[in-house]
């Protein structure tokens, strides 16, 4: 007989979750499923580290996927969200905070003069077109292959993100009719439109096959297009809104959007997010306009107090400290990784990077699905955890450095980095 392998306590959490929770997580990218592992449950997390229930500590480029841009738990924040707790968590009434981070996303974005708050990412998309259908009075999307705008019928089609990772066939339970008016198109292509179309939807900064950078010329390509043929450009800014800079990609590229969706960022780690645009585009929404939209919990005071707390400590000085350090994390994994004979391209734009183990820049999902499918980054992935850095369980999410990362941080991460890659080529 052999003796019985004493389980972890994530391992026996794992397990417990598995009997009530569907996969045993409540968001599928969090299950390791692609990178063969059960997943390690965390206890506490402080700054760039990470700390997981059976006590070992973990260098973080996940950072709630993007959330927690000044680190976890800054205590500025946590002492805004525990002031604004002791007044209350919810009131289904509006909140002077909910006016003021309104006021500082259309200050800080070009193109936005109004914004709605909502609870996710997901509803502020499905908010976005319905603008659009409703200004437009068009029923086509557009959308491109390999971004994830949330789980909401019309845009599960040609999906990124968890979606891509499990492989699954954009989703059961979604109707034909549900994405009969989606067309899907490749990444850095620009579609034909005509007078069906109501929106094109982009990621002005594709983030959810891995971080796939615009052409240049491509978002400008997107914007004539879409004025030519009388429809709207929404830029999906939940990833990269104030993140690559603090107006966004508006403000990095130069072009500007009809309509705009934000998360992440600006609920400085709760539930929040946001659909913006022009004051015309707003004013349709009810109770001004006739399109409807509602959430109990939209702009909910603990998320808006944390999100004016972050939003107030990124000047532009602190985006470009911020892109230094990535930028040198990124010029430190490229040079280990290749001294190892690996192939692997690391782009990075700003302050997002991904690593696609590939011999060749990846431009759409199609190249991004060739380097995942080689398996090479589940297996970079397991050397990284091992030896204590948590990089997105995903060949086809993107790496999120945070202001509280350290130099020391960063080198020893390329340290770690060198060392998993021998590591991997050696197991090939």
């Amino acid at each position: 007989m052999h003796p019985q392998h004493d389980m972890s306590k994530s391992e026996e959490l794992f397990a417990r979750a598995e009997l009530v929770i569907p996969g045993g997580v409540n968001s599928p990218v969090r299950a390791f499923r692609s990178v063969g592992l059960t997943p390690f449950f965390v206890e506490s997390a402080r700054g760039s580290r990470i700390n997981d229930v059976d006590g070992n500590s973990y260098l973080d480029y996940v950072q709630s996927w993007g959330a927690s841009i000044l680190g976890h738990a800054d205590p500025r924040v946590i002492a805004a969200i525990s002031e604004a707790a002791e007044r209350g968590t919810t009131y289904g009434a509006p909140t002077e905070h909910e006016v003021e981070l309104a006021e500082v996303i259309a200050s800080s974005v070009r193109g936005v003069a109004m914004v709605r708050l909502v609870s996710s990412g997901t509803e502020a998309v499905m908010t976005a077109i319905r603008i659009a259908r409703g200004a437009t009075g068009r029923d086509r999307v557009v959308k491109f292959a390999g971004c994830y705008h949330g789980h909401s019928d019309a845009v599960l089609a040609g999906g990124g993100s968890g979606v891509a990772t499990l492989g699954l066939p954009d989703s059961l339970g979604v109707t034909k009719n549900a994405v009969a008016d989606t067309l899907v198109v490749d990444y850095n292509t620009i579609p034909d439109i005509n007078s069906d179309v109501a929106c094109v939807i982009v990621e002005p900064v594709a983030a959810n096959m891995g971080l796939v950078p615009p052409d240049p010329g491509y978002l400008e390509g997107l914007r004539s297009a879409c004025d030519q043929a009388g429809a709207l450009l929404i830029f999906d800014e939940v990833i990269s809104g104030f993140r690559i800079s603090r107006g966004g990609a508006s403000e990095h590229f130069g072009v500007d959007a009809d309509l705009y969706t934000f998360g992440k960022v600006i609920g400085g780690g709760l539930p929040l997010a946001a659909v913006g645009g022009s004051q015309d585009l707003m004013r349709e929404l009810a109770p001004t306009g006739p399109i409807y939209q509602a959430g109990t919990l939209s702009g909910n005071p603990l998320a808006t107090a944390a999100g004016l707390k972050v939003l107030s400590l990124l000047d532009p000085r602190a985006f470009d400290e911020l892109s230094a350090r990535v930028e040198r994390l990124v010029g430190g994994l490229v040079e280990a990784i290749s001294a190892s004979g690996l192939e692997v391209q690391v782009p990075r734009l700003r302050t997002l990077f991904s690593i696609f183990f590939t011999d060749a820049p990846v431009r759409n999902f199609a190249d991004a699905k060739r380097a995942a499918d080689s398996g090479v980054y589940a297996r970079f992935f397991r050397s990284m955890l091992a030896r204590n850095i948590s990089l997105a369980p995903s060949a086809y999410e993107v790496g999120f450095v945070s202001l509280a990362h350290t130099d020391e941080d960063i080198e020893a991460t390329i340290e770690a980095a060198g060392e998993s890659a021998i590591e991997v080529l050696e197991s090939l």
